[in-house]
C-alpha cells in the first residue's frame, strides 16, 4: 500500500512515499479488493468499504480513478459531444479527477495503515479503463449512482466484465460490513454465482443467513440453498417466508431490517441488459432502495 496517486503528487507532507505510476497501476491491478472511484460524492464510502472487504480476508486493497475523456476516446461524435456537454455541470475529466484526489487524500490521511494504498488514474474510453483496472481482482466496490461515470461504470462491471460488485448505499456506509450477511435465494445460475464468487467473504462472516421467499411447495429453494452451502463448505441458516402481497425486493428489505442485517448478497439482473430494462423490478429496487451495502454479480 502507499500514500501517492499516480501521478506522484503528495498532499500528505514530507513522509509520504513516491512510486511511479507503473508501480501504481501494478499494486492496483493485483488488489484483492478494488475501490472503484467514478464519482467523489461516494468515493469516501466505496474506500470505507473496501478497506473493510479486504481486511475481511486480509487481502490487498487497490483504489483507483477512472472517468471517461472525450480528448482520448475512439467513439462516435454523438457520444463525444455528449461526454463535452457534461463539462458544464460536472466539470472537465481533470476537474473530476482533482475532487476524488482530494476526497482520497484525506481518507488517506485518517490512518497510518493506509499510508500505502494508492489511487490510480485512467482516463479516456470509460469501458476500456473499467476492463483495465478490474480484470484481476476478486472483488470490486463502486457506486450505483451519482454521475454519468458511475452509471457507466456499475452498467460495465456487471454486465461486460461480470465482476463481483459491492455497492455503498447512498445514505453513507456504516461499517461492520460481514457481522450479518443475508443472501437473497433463488436457484437461478446468477444467484449460484454470486454466492460462489463471494466465499471468501462468507467464510469471513460472523454470520450468514439464506432468505428464500415464496418457496415452491416441494421447498427446492431450502434444498438448493442448503446443497450450495455443503458443497462451498459454508454454515448459515436458511429462512423461507412469503411475500405476503408485498413485492419480492420489499421483502427483502424488512427481512434484512428485522434480522439487523449488515450486506445483502443477491444474483444481479437475471436477464441481459435490454431485457432488464422491461423486466428488471428486484435488482433496480433493491439498488434504489437498500439502505445496506449491497453485494452482487450478474
Amino acid at each position: 500500500m502507499n500514500t501517492v496517486t499516480s501521478s506522484g503528487s503528495d498532499m500528505n507532507g514530507p513522509s509520504a512515499i513516491v512510486v511511479s505510476a507503473n508501480e501504481v497501476r501494478w499494486l492496483t491491478l493485483h488488489a484483492d479488493v478494488l475501490a472503484l472511484l467514478p464519482d467523489p460524492a461516494s468515493a469516501w464510502a466505496c474506500l470505507d468499504i473496501a478497506e473493510d472487504a479486504a481486511r475481511a480476508i486480509q487481502g490487498r486493497m487497490g483504489a483507483a480513478h477512472v472517468g471517461a475523456d472525450p480528448e482520448a476516446m475512439i467513439a462516435a461524435p454523438e457520444e463525444i459531444n455528449l461526454q463535452m456537454l457534461r463539462d458544464l455541470e460536472e466539470g472537465s475529466p481533470r476537474e473530476r479527477l482533482d475532487r476524488v484526489e482530494r476526497v482520497f487524500n484525506e481518507w488517506r490521511g485518517g490512518e497510518a495503515a493506509r499510508r500505502e494504498i494508492n489511487l490510480d488514474d485512467c482516463r479516456g474510453d470509460l469501458a476500456r479503463c473499467v476492463t483495465i483496472e478490474c480484470h484481476e481482482t476478486w472483488l470490486v466496490v463502486a457506486p450505483a449512482h451519482g454521475n454519468m461515470d458511475a452509471r457507466d461504470t456499475i452498467h460495465d462491471l456487471l454486465f461486460n466484465e461480470r465482476k463481483l460488485v459491492l455497492v455503498p448505499p447512498a445514505g453513507g456506509y456504516a461499517g461492520n460490513l460481514l457481522r450479518h450477511v443475508v443472501i437473497g435465494w433463488k436457484p437461478h445460475a446468477n444467484a449460484r454465482d454470486a454466492v460462489v464468487a463471494a466465499r471468501r467473504w462468507l467464510v469471513a462472516a460472523e454470520r450468514v443467513t439464506v432468505l428464500c421467499i415464496n418457496d415452491k411447495p416441494d421447498g427446492s429453494y431450502q434444498f438448493t440453498a442448503r446443497e450450495l452451502l455443503t458443497q462451498l463448505g459454508l454454515t448459515g441458516e436458511i429462512v423461507t417466508i412469503g411475500a405476503q402481497g408485498r413485492s419480492v425486493a420489499q421483502a427483502i428489505l424488512d427481512f434484512a431490517g428485522s434480522s439487523n442485517a449488515s450486506c445483502l448478497l443477491i444474483g444481479a439482473f437475471k436477464h441481459g441488459y435490454f431485457l432488464e430494462l422491461l423486466l428488471g423490478r428486484v435488482t433496480r429496487y433493491l439498488l434504489s432502495h437498500a439502505t445496506l451495502p449491497l453485494m452482487m454479480k450478474h
